[in-house]
């Protein structure tokens, strides 16, 4: 009986490989019948009903902090309080759209996203060219 220390032992990979093919070909079934669900809000419509034209507050902001809703100009210094008494007779649920000169600074788009949000207005969108 002799022992040969000198063999290297092999590794019989075969039946790795034929599971890990069965797995691919189990994921390669399964992924496309996943789904996924994201929660969306979506608008609350009727064919009966047209909205007018001042259903929604649009407000504009320049390079120079003048903030503009409709065709009246506020000073943003001022605007906080201003706004609030504004939209005192506006629902709450109203639309507001800001859009912003691309040369602001982003903290005075947040500025105006405060705002709005003390006002209690929770429907708030960002205008852009595109």
């Amino acid at each position: 009986m002799s022992n040969n220390f000198d063999d290297s032992p092999e590794l019989n990979i075969t039946p790795l490989i034929d599971v890990m093919l069965v797995l691919l070909a189990i994921l390669m079934v399964t992924a496309p019948t996943m789904v996924y669900e994201e929660i969306i809000q979506l608008p609350k419509g009727s064919k009966s009903t047209q909205q007018n034209k001042n259903s929604k507050i649009e407000i504009r902001i320049t390079k120079d902090k003048y903030i503009f809703i409709q065709k009246k100009q506020y000073q943003y210094d001022t605007f906080q309080d201003q706004f609030v008494l504004y939209s005192q007779s506006y629902p709450k649920d109203t639309p507001v759209i800001i859009s912003a000169d691309e040369r602001i600074l982003y903290q005075d788009v947040m500025f105006l996203l405060k705002t709005i949000k003390i006002a209690g207005f929770s429907q708030v969108s960002l205008s852009t060219n595109g």
